[in-house]
């Protein structure tokens, strides 16, 4: 059966080292027409690149207004949209990490206004996606949004993120390995609509993480190794926006996650909650996940569940509720999730404690 949906993708990706600087020259070349831009920053540090890109624009004779994001709630939204739409913005750029990237892209979708994303942490594959995880009454739900016209990563920036946060986003990337399986799972038994192109990149982005493992080791991540997770967290990116839902990025290994974050307050970074639950998920569909522990062990994610600062009660619990947190995706998880029983054999099985 032929599914139609429509596949909106960027106009332009830039990759490169110091390319913030050029930002007025990449909106241009794309013809958007930006007058006046809202610049949804962060936390303090990103605070710093939005100022940066505020004064590249105002050389551009681009007037600008600065907004502070620091949680990925409607009621940050909702700030956005109301100065933007005081001000008639022509364009929603969002600078920094997660938070500041899914209210700017949320916020501009809600304006009907073109998105830029300029990330400035290589900790999540949402820098290309069309979608945002935006945390409301104590939950973290993913919702449409719009598609950057432009991403513009600058490495050079992006290079001097906190370790950790490459960590993470190697472990968003190594969960496409259990969310490819889930989406062909629900294909097979609920006749959901599966691409395999889309699944294909999603794929070829944990492998990227895979075969070049070795590059992060180094206390000091070097510049070519960032770059090649950029290119593949784009990647899984693009792969939703192909797909038309975060099918080929999201599966069992995100439900733990953000079951996770329910249970124990957002305890750790996303990527390593993903990672944790990717080891889950694999071990559930029967595939190599000692591979992939080893591959997290080695770009320095999380592995057990006392480094994501979970206890073993608030893990069995997670994995209790996993399988709720979106009944109308089925995935390896089934129906039901698990018992109490079942949840504690697996921790031990994992050896996640």
């Amino acid at each position: 059966m032929f599914y139609p949906h429509e596949i909106t993708l960027p106009k332009k990706v830039v990759v490169g080292l110091n390319v913030l600087e050029n930002v007025g020259e990449y909106i241009k070349a794309i013809d958007i027409g930006i007058g006046k831009a809202i610049i949804v920053s962060g936390s303090s540090n990103t605070r710093v690149y939005a100022k940066l890109v505020s004064d590249h624009l105002q050389h551009s004779h681009t007037e600008t207004w600065v907004l502070s994001a620091n949680f990925s709630t409607m009621n940050e939204v909702e700030k956005v949209v109301n100065v933007a739409r005081e001000v008639n913005a022509d364009v929603v750029i969002g600078v920094g990490g997660g938070k500041a990237i899914d209210v700017a892209k949320y916020s501009s979708y809600v304006l009907s206004k073109p998105f830029v994303s300029i990330p400035t942490s290589p900790s999540h594959d949402g820098i290309a996606s069309p979608f945002a995880s935006i945390k409301d009454v104590g939950r973290a739900t993913s919702v449409k949004a719009s598609t950057p016209v432009l991403v513009i990563a600058d490495v050079a920036v992006m290079v001097k993120a906190p370790r950790r946060n490459i960590a993470s986003g190697c472990g968003d990337l190594l969960g496409k390995f259990s969310a490819v399986l889930d989406w062909r799972l629900a294909h097979k038994l609920r006749g959901e609509y599966y691409g395999d192109y889309a699944a294909s990149l999603a794929l070829l982005s944990a492998q990227h993480i895979v075969k070049f493992s070795s590059m992060f080791k180094a206390r000091q991540v070097p510049v070519e190794a960032v770059r090649i997770l950029v290119e593949a967290l784009i990647s899984s990116g693009i792969a939703m926006a192909i797909a038309g839902s975060t099918r080929p990025a999201s599966g069992s290994e995100h439900l733990i996650a953000h079951a996770i974050d329910l249970v124990a307050s957002y305890p750790a970074l996303h990527g390593e909650e993903v990672g944790i639950g990717t080891i889950i998920a694999l071990y559930l569909h029967g595939r190599n996940w000692r591979k992939i522990r080893n591959i997290l062990s080695e770009v320095g994610a999380p592995t057990r569940i006392s480094q994501i600062n979970v206890s073993k009660e608030q893990m069995i619990k997670a994995l209790t509720i996993a399988h709720s947190i979106r009944p109308e995706r089925y995935t390896i998880l089934g129906e039901k999730g698990f018992s109490e029983e079942a949840a504690e054999r697996v921790i031990e099985i994992l050896e996640l404690i």
